[in-house]
């Protein structure tokens, strides 16, 4: 992470060099670069190629409050940990589950709630998660779904024919759109994004996969007090209607935000 550092600049004055203006130091901020991947609408490029999206947008005022300077990284998410462990990225923010995870990193939040969805063709004959007996799922490789889908330990989800892990949400739609696989499973949000794409070609099933809530991840025993700032900055955000500013420029409901609990 970089340190701050102290800019002094001085020029000359109407010409003359012997009169000089010292201006006031400028603190240049430590950068919070950010890893993740495209996963609209969280994390996103937008028509001019600069980050967009709920998340990029909550941390750019998180940032701001905390006098950092976000710097998005676009990472390979199943080398996630590499990018975390080798110190490439300080902290994994974009749509990314806390639930289950909780002792694998310090986390800042949890700030927000997401449902794990299956979408499906509109004439698909799957319409509860027990009809994916057999069927062909395509997930994003080290995702919750593929962890839940792979695992076999909730009696609701019965045994699955095959699981497709896939790099990128594009190449998930892209199976879907292709009919190589069945059925497509990730945070609602983010499939719902794509189920508006072309309502009459998908729907999505109305039974959830998994319910959690989403945070930020730093390397374990790193970045502790960071975790905690963020945690309070996220709170704070959510108190005074920030965040539920945010999720509704996104036509997304204010329940989404976790309750708010004691520090």
């Amino acid at each position: 992470m970089m340190v701050g550092i102290m800019l002094f600049v001085t020029f000359p004055v109407d010409g003359d060099s012997r009169n000089e203006k010292t201006f006031q130091p400028e603190k240049v901020l430590p950068e919070l670069i950010i890893g993740s991947d495209d996963y609209e609408p969280y994390n996103y490029q937008d028509e001019d190629g600069k980050p967009a999206g709920i998340d990029v947008e909550i941390a750019v005022e998180a940032c701001r409050r905390m006098g950092y300077a976000p710097v998005f990284k676009k990472i390979p998410w199943e080398q996630k940990n590499d990018y975390l462990e080798s110190g490439k990225v300080d902290c994994l923010w974009g749509g990314f589950t806390m639930t289950g995870r909780e002792n694998e990193y310090d986390w800042a939040g949890p700030y927000l709630h997401s449902s794990q969805v299956i979408v499906v063709a509109k004439d698909s004959d799957i319409w509860t998660l027990q009809d994916l007996a057999g069927k062909r799922i395509s997930v994003q490789a080290t995702s919750k779904p593929e962890e839940v889908l792979l695992d076999g330990d909730d009696p609701e989800i019965p045994e699955i024919g095959t699981v497709y892990s896939m790099s990128t949400m594009e190449e998930l739609y892209a199976s879907l759109r292709k009919e190589y696989t069945d059925a497509i499973a990730g945070h609602k949000s983010a499939l719902n994004t794509f189920v508006q794409s072309d309502p009459n070609a998908y729907r999505m099933l109305d039974q959830s996969l998994y319910i959690s809530e989403l945070g930020v991840a730093f390397q374990k025993g790193t970045n502790t007090k960071l975790a905690e700032k963020l945690t309070d900055t996220l709170r704070e955000m959510r108190t005074d209607g920030t965040m539920q500013t945010i999720l509704q420029k996104y036509g997304l409901e204010s329940d989404m935000i976790v309750e708010e609990t004691e520090p």
